[in-house]
Formats: C-alpha cells, structure tokens, sequence
C-alpha cells in the first residue's frame, strides 16, 4: 500500500483507483497478529509511522492521543512483571473499565473468535490449563519487540477521547501493516497501570488507554492465519429516505 498526495481530489484516472484499491486491501488484509518473529523494529520506523499517525482526525483538532514507545530492556521488564501479576492473581484494575456484560449478538461473535482461534491452536474446550497460559502469552505482548502505549489526559471527557484514540490506533495499525508490521491492539497490556507508571514515568495527569503490540509478523504462525469474519453490512446498516 502506497499513498500518493499529489493525486488530485476526486480524480478517477488509473492511479487514482489504484490507490482505492490497495486502501481497501489494507483495511481487509489487517489483523491482529499474536506470534511475531525474535527481530527488533527499528525506532526510526516506529517514528515515522507515528508521524503520519498523527494526522489521524480527533474532534476539534485537540488531538488527545500520548504515546510511550517501549522496547528493549524496560519492555522485557514489563512482560515479565505483566505475566507474574496474572500468574499470582492479582486483580487487574484498568483505567478504562472492561465491559462485563455483552448484547447476545455481540457475545456472540466474541465466543466465535474465541473457538476459532483456540481451535487452531488444537486446544480444547475443557483445556483450562492450555488456555490460561495462552492468556499468560498474552499479558506477554506475545513476545513483541515493542510496543506503544497510549493515554489521554485526566481532564478530558473520555467518552470523546476514546474516539479519537480509536482513529489514532487503526491509523497506527494500518501504516505498521504498510511497512510490513504486524500489531495486536492489547487491553491485557494495559490491565495493571501500576507497572507500567513505574516502568514508563506515566504521570498521573495522564490516564492509561491501550496498548499496541507491535513486530514482524511471524507468517508461519498458526495462530495469524485462522480465518477472521465480519458481519454483513446489513446487520448494521438503516437506510432512510
């Protein structure tokens, strides 16, 4: 996927609809990934890909989004205390509350993915074990190289935050994919707030979002390979006259 700027608005010459096409490609062929390969990502690029994140829209231009790029020895640090925290029960207290409760149409597809998923990596239902060290992968960014952790000021109306953060994250994604970058959006990253303050100097005027895994894709992994669905657009589209 190659962006091209100069291209006129509304022009609908080859080009033109070669940028639409490869666009609609990215948004398709994104997923999240969850087994990268032992590489480091260079912070150069990281740096570029958040340069024209940036430009993602937010309300108002105010533009909440904060980041925290970790990698080397501090983000080693954080998968080892991230994983001993699930490990030994701790209770996780995330800044952004976690749903507790679905609509049956949305529980629905959450279980389908979950099935899916599991049954590609050959684990079965009643495996309560193989599944819980599957989430203890998970607390461990699935041994990502780096990640970036994004928060919003204490004083901004989360509600409209959160919204522009979600912009700034699938804009983030989909560059990473362009560059040849898996990511995984992690809300087991971001479940104990107290490690990453100590570990990343997060002040506490700032309130902890999300996470992004992020590396190079390891294409030979099972697990990035299960076949993903979506819901028709009928399932959530009204057309008025």
């Amino acid at each position: 996927m190659s962006y091209r700027p100069h291209l006129q608005s509304g022009a609908d010459n080859e080009e033109g609809r070669a940028l639409r096409v490869e666009l609609r490609e990215a948004i398709r062929t994104r997923r999240s990934v969850r087994r990268f390969l032992d590489k480091p990502v260079a912070k150069a690029i990281i740096r570029e890909i958040i340069d024209d994140a940036v430009w993602s829209p937010s309300w108002g231009n105010t533009q909440p989004w904060e980041c925290v790029v970790a990698s080397g020895s501090v983000l080693e640090e954080f998968k080892k205390r991230n994983k001993e925290a699930i490990v030994t029960g701790q209770v996780p207290n995330p800044e952004i509350s976690m749903p507790m409760k679905w609509p049956a149409a949305h529980k629905k597809r959450y279980q389908e993915i979950g099935r899916d998923l599991f049954a590609t990596l050959s684990i079965a239902r009643d495996d309560k074990e193989a599944r819980f060290q599957y989430y203890v992968e998970m607390c461990g960014l699935f041994d990502a190289p780096a990640f970036v952790l994004v928060t919003v000021d204490t004083n901004l109306s989360v509600e409209y935050a959160l919204h522009d953060v979600g912009m700034f994250v699938q804009t983030f994604c989909l560059l990473a994919h362009d560059r040849g970058l898996g990511t995984c959006i992690m809300a087991a990253a971001v479940q104990y707030p107290d490690i990453l303050r100590d570990l990343l100097s997060v002040p506490d005027t700032q309130r902890i979002v999300v996470s992004i895994a992020v590396g190079w894709p390891d294409r030979d992994a099972v697990v990035n390979t299960f076949a993903r669905t979506r819901k028709d657009m009928d399932g959530c589209v009204r057309w008025v006259e």
